[in-house]
């Protein structure tokens, strides 16, 4: 590329963080010249997005297969609320596009995970985990339109994060067995999805944490102590309109109720 022609992760960021903040109309897509092209330019982007936006408190971390590369956004606190006692939580959901709902398991760090030249190993990684919960979350877009853009460019969009919604749980993280989990997602009273054992097609997210302690959070400094990691969806996305209550329950893990005000 020459200099002129350089990919521009910062204009790309700031357009989208435009339209977060309703300042500009939402684009149906990133302009020819600021869609990312690949992975990294598409990483470029989401954390210059991330990085205006506030610190990062937490990631989600996800597969298309159980051997498939997998991909990452990091999440600021304003877009995650927590109730340990399990009372519901409210969401204002008026500027959003769509309201994608999906159960997930979360994991809390409890000691910081740094960037370094060796490995951490799957048994390290799970010993740093202080809880796992039950979660819900939702997924927007800062698009006019939902799931018509790129792969490339939907990741830049920080993954199509809206909000993350964590529930009780436990702090016994290696007696849970997330592959023989039970799974429930409850729209307004009904059974929306439920599924017998997990049902997210990454297979075990301890791969994925792992991979996102060795690779994925390296470029905005690593996991940290106090850290939600959502590690996708056992439900695949269910949409639901503004006034629906949400209820996801993980068999053995915990529950959280979502109220899309």
């Amino acid at each position: 590329m020459t200099m002129a022609s350089a990919f521009d992760p910062l204009a790309a960021a700031q357009l989208l963080t435009q339209s977060r903040l309703g300042q500009i109309p939402r684009p149906l897509d990133l302009p020819p010249a600021l869609c990312p092209k690949d992975a990294p330019q598409a990483y470029a982007v989401q954390d210059a997005v991330v990085r205006s936006r506030g610190p990062v408190a937490g990631w989600k971390v996800g597969a298309s297969g159980p051997e498939a590369l997998p991909s990452r956004s990091a999440i600021t606190a304003d877009s995650i609320w927590t109730s340990d006692e399990g009372r519901p939580l409210p969401l204002d959901t008026v500027r959003n596009v769509v309201i994608g709902v999906e159960a997930e398991l979360v994991y809390e760090l409890g000691q910081d995970l740094p960037a370094r030249a060796t490995p951490y190993t799957p048994a390290e990684v799970l010993a740093a985990m202080r809880s796992v919960r039950a979660a819900i979350e939702v997924c927007d877009t800062r698009y006019a339109a939902w799931g018509t853009q790129s792969a490339w460019c939907r990741m830049a969009d920080q993954a199509c994060h809206g909000a993350l919604l964590v529930g009780s749980g436990r702090q016994d993280v290696s007696a849970v067995e997330p592959l023989q989990l039970p799974v429930t997602l409850s729209v307004n009273g009904s059974v929306a999805v439920q599924r017998s054992a997990w049902g997210n097609p990454a297979g075990d997210p301890l791969r994925l944490l792992v991979w996102l302690a060795n690779e994925g959070a390296r470029s905005l400094g690593g996991l940290r102590a106090g850290q939600w990691v959502t590690t996708g969806s056992c439900t695949g996305t269910v949409l639901v309109a503004r006034g629906a209550t949400v209820v996801a329950e993980l068999g053995g893990v915990g529950r959280v109720e979502l109220l899309c005000q």
